[in-house]
């Protein structure tokens, strides 16, 4: 979907449909004349709820008029909530250019959001049917364009490359995992514009000795990828570290997962989809910040020479790991990933995953759990979340916590029982960042269906624009 914008008035366009906004307590600020717009506020058929939805055609368009309640709550994510909202009922109308007229008075990155919020929308994964859920008559949307009385050209196109590389995690998430195999993503990766990949398999691993991450790829038959991407855009900040957890898919192991939700561990490789999206918009912005992405991509599944709980590895760091749980195989791949990133200079690390249960048991799909090193770091990925309307929560990371993950047998071990598990996971990784700055990020409860209007089912590609806040606030910083 193409994305513009515009300083001539909505009607000018060569929209179809135009959408209009309605305030809790004001008027139509651009009416057709005769006023029936604000004839449809005064009658009740259009309201400020939020949401609301009233339809009006007049001088060869389409009016879409959408409740926003009240202004001085009209936020980024709000407006990305309205935008698919809006998508929607345009869709069923057959629109193929959609003008949004801005509300006065609000921030770019509500432009931004409204770009973003209706290309995420617009998204479909229907690769797999022989025949799409769409009829073969539908219109799809070709363009949306942001009308306004100032120049918010930037700001819409930063939303379109966000929300493009959203839609690249998403459909990553949402490729079974028959066919996307950890070399496949490898293969996705180096598609990427602007960034040098290098791709490593198994018996690269095996020469730096990653005995963490290969315990968990040794029960697969399908080879394991360290995808390693390098992004260069200059600037004088802190080089960058993302670390993404990408298991394809995840069985647990022997330790096996219940049936009834074992097909939705595709979604397992959420993290290092958010880092493959995020390093994609980073890219295509050219922003003035230097990145080191390392993401681990392997299956953990069940076979003759899958890892057994009791087994111990030894990780590229040289500490051993009892390994007592195989489904808390998240932070074994993470590990070696951590080390390798420091071990490549990177300044400031920032891994996310989809690490445990327990933290969806904590915070629900609202907010993705935060654990951090360093407080600065943490409040620049907090404030980053914020920018971007994906929220995270710091949770403590206190030395008492660390015997949790004191091994019997070895350094450490991966898991014990449920109590803390999520800060157990922590912990663990803490282990393997020494003093450099570092956040862990445990999106397992933001990953995947989580009901939001804009990505209500299937992979939500949550991170891409959190991770990309952050680049764009060191680089602003630098």
């Amino acid at each position: 979907m193409r994305a513009s914008a515009t300083t001539d008035a909505p009607i000018a366009t060569d929209a179809d449909t135009i959408v209009i906004g309605v305030f809790e307590g004001k008027g139509i600020p651009h009416d057709l004349e005769g006023g029936p717009l604000q004839a449809l506020v005064d009658a009740g058929e259009a309201r400020s709820t939020f949401r609301h939805l009233a339809l009006h055609h007049g001088e060869g368009k389409r009016w879409l008029l959408v409740g926003l309640g009240r202004r001085d709550e009209l936020d980024p994510e709000r407006a990305r909530v309205a935008a698919a909202t809006a998508h929607g009922r345009a869709r069923e109308l057959g629109t193929r250019t959609l003008c949004w007229e801005l509300p006065h008075h609000v921030p770019d990155e509500v432009a931004a959001a409204l770009v973003e919020g209706t290309i995420l929308a617009s998204y479909r994964f229907d690769r797999y049917r022989t025949r799409s859920d769409d009829d073969d008559d539908t219109v799809l949307l070709d363009e949306v364009v942001v009308s306004a009385h100032h120049d918010v050209a930037d700001a819409v196109h930063r939303g379109a490359i966000g929300a493009r590389a959203q839609n690249l995690a998403r459909e990553l998430e949402d490729t079974p995992a028959n066919d996307l195999t950890p070399t496949a993503l490898g293969e996705r990766a180096r598609e990427i514009a602007g960034v040098e990949v290098e791709v490593h398999g198994r018996d690269w691993l095996t020469e730096q000795g990653m005995g963490a991450f290969l315990a968990v790829a040794q029960g697969s038959d399908h080879e394991p990828a360290l995808i390693v991407a390098r992004y260069d855009g200059g600037g004088g900040g802190p080089l960058l570290g993302l670390v993404g957890k990408a298991v394809t898919h995840d069985t647990g192991g022997l330790s096996i997962k219940p049936a009834g939700s074992m097909h939705e561990q595709k979604f397992d490789m959420s993290g290092g989809a958010a880092v493959l999206g995020a390093l994609q918009a980073i890219a295509a912005l050219a922003l003035p910040v230097r990145v080191l992405a390392v993401i681990g991509s392997t299956e953990n599944t069940i076979g003759a020479s899958a890892m057994k709980p009791g087994d111990i590895v030894r990780a590229s760091s040289g500490l051993t790991v009892e390994v007592n749980n195989t489904d808390a195989e998240g932070r074994l791949v993470l590990c070696d990933c951590l080390a390798y990133a420091v071990a490549q200079g990177a300044e400031r690390v920032v891994d996310i995953a989809t690490l445990t249960g327990g933290v969806v048991t904590a915070l629900g799909s609202t907010y993705a759990g935060l654990f951090a090193t360093d407080d600065e770091l943490a409040a620049a990925v907090t404030e980053a979340g914020e920018a971007a309307g994906e929220l995270v929560w710091r949770l403590p990371l206190h030395p008492d916590y660390d015997d949790q993950v004191k091994g019997r047998y070895a350094d450490l071990v991966n898991s014990e029982g449920r109590k803390a598990h999520p800060i157990q996971g922590a912990s663990f990784l803490k282990r393997f960042v020494g003093d450099v700055p570092w956040a862990h990020v445990d999106m397992a409860g933001t990953a995947h269906d989580t009901g939001r209007a804009y990505a209500a089912k299937g992979g939500t590609g949550w991170g891409v624009r959190l991770l990309l806040e952050l680049a764009r606030s060191l680089s602003a910083t630098a």
